[in-house]
This record gives C-alpha cells, sequence and structure tokens, in this order.
C-alpha cells in the first residue's frame, strides 16, 4: 500500500492545486484497478502524513471523489473504493444471481405489492386489453444492504394472481409458476435523480442515475413483464462485448 500512497503524491511546483492533483491520480489509479472496489483507503491523516499535504487538502479531494462516485464513506468505519456491479447485456438474467454470482448479498425492501387496473402504458407495452387487471411490485434492490435500484414491475394478474406471494426473487418465483420470461428487451437512458428517488436510494437529488425499461417475454413471444429500474450509476455499469 506504500507503494500505491506515493505514487498519488501531488507535484508542489505545479500550477493544478494539489487536491485535483490527488483527484486525478487518484481516480486513474481506480479507474486501472491498482485500488479494487470495497477496499479501504487510507485515512485523511495518513494521507496527509505520506503526502506532505494537509488533511484539509486530502478531505477535500476525498470529498471531491465521493461526490464523483468513485468513493463511498461508511459512517464509523472509513472511506471506501466504491463497489461496482457490472451487468452483461448480451444475457437474461435476474439481480439477485448477477449480485450472488459477483460475490454481494442481494436483499429487498418492499414497497408495494398490490393489484390493480393496467393504465395506458401498461396496455402498450404488454398488449393488453382495457381493465385488464394487472399486479405491481415496487422494491429497493440493494446489495450488502446498500440501495442499488428503484425497481417497479407490472405483471397480468393472470400470471401473478398475488403479488404479496413474492418474497425474495420474482423471476425465481415465475419459473416456480411456469411463466419466467425467457428474452427481454431494454431501454437504458440517463436521468437525474428526483426528489422522491433520491431519498429513496440515499443520493442527491439530481444526481446521474440509468433508467432501464424492460419488457419481458415468455417463450410463445406474449409480453408478460415490464419493469422500470433507477440505478445509481455510482455502483451499477453495463458491459457489452462486441464483435467483428
Amino acid at each position: 500500500m506504500l507503494a500505491q500512497i506515493e505514487k498519488l503524491k501531488p507535484d508542489a511546483a505545479s500550477d493544478t492545486p494539489l487536491y485535483l492533483q490527488l483527484v486525478n491520480r487518484l481516480s486513474e489509479q481506480i479507474n486501472s484497478g491498482v485500488w479494487q472496489p470495497d477496499e479501504a483507503l487510507p485515512s485523511e491523516r495518513i494521507l496527509a502524513d505520506s503526502l506532505e499535504i494537509s488533511r484539509v487538502t486530502a478531505r477535500k479531494a476525498i470529498d471531491v471523489l465521493c461526490e464523483r462516485g468513485m468513493l463511498i464513506r461508511k459512517r464509523g468505519s472509513g472511506t471506501y473504493i466504491t463497489p461496482k456491479l457490472e451487468q452483461p447485456l448480451s444475457r437474461l438474467t435476474n439481480f439477485s444471481e448477477e449480485l450472488r454470482q459477483r460475490g454481494f448479498r442481494p436483499g429487498s425492501q418492499w414497497l408495494l405489492r398490490e393489484t390493480g387496473i393496467a393504465v395506458a402504458e401498461e396496455i402498450l407495452a404488454l398488449g393488453l386489453s382495457p381493465n385488464t387487471v394487472v399486479s405491481r411490485l415496487k422494491r429497493l434492490r440493494t446489495a450488502d444492504d446498500v440501495v442499488m435500484a428503484i425497481e417497479t414491475t407490472t405483471i397480468p394478474a393472470h400470471y401473478l394472481p398475488d403479488p404479496k406471494a413474492v418474497t425474495d426473487s420474482l423471476y425465481v418465483y415465475l419459473e416456480m409458476l411456469g411463466v419466467a420470461p425467457v428474452r427481454a428487451l431494454q431501454h437504458i437512458r440517463a436521468i437525474n435523480a428526483s426528489a422522491d428517488q433520491a431519498k429513496l436510494a440515499d443520493i442527491k437529488t439530481g444526481a446521474a442515475m440509468l433508467h432501464i425499461t424492460r419488457v419481458g417475454y415468455l417463450e410463445n413471444g406474449t409480453a408478460i413483464e415490464l419493469s422500470h429500474s433507477y440505478c445509481r450509476s455510482d455502483y451499477y455499469d453495463f458491459v457489452a462485448e462486441l464483435r467483428r
């Protein structure tokens, strides 16, 4: 770790502010894998002493990187490299499965599980008739108790008559019923968190998020699932492999 810290030392003769030099060098190390996700960063005091800078300078650099989502402060524990959840775009998997494969502990905090009459968006996306009853689920998706995403899902009540029967993984429950999606179409775009979304995800209002709209289909081509996921961009990455 001493070697890692030594490479962060700013150039006192440079016109670039010391804190910004530290921000840039630490960002480069994080992006290149020198510092690993969930790895603890040395304390402000250790950074200041080792790099011969003030604690104010060290704190300012850490504040910038926390705002960028590259570092995360854990009260009473320290500052850590932000963990990233990379989800491939070429494979249909559920949230819990992806987390377990990467060593995270998945969890959910249910906000809503109810039935109701389909609204216009649901009718259009799922090809439903007016007045069709649907099941709606809304929850916070967590990894190691940290909120990763806000997720809302609509499924025709014909396939999911009792939404409260879903206790953990929705896809696993649908598999038990024999109606799990086998393919899906996803649209991803960047948004800024609303005040309500920011409160639920424990981020600042206006912070960057990824809005993912997904429609899942059965083998016979029937649309069964409409989901909206609002993912924290500081934790969530999507990876696509391209071939020529």
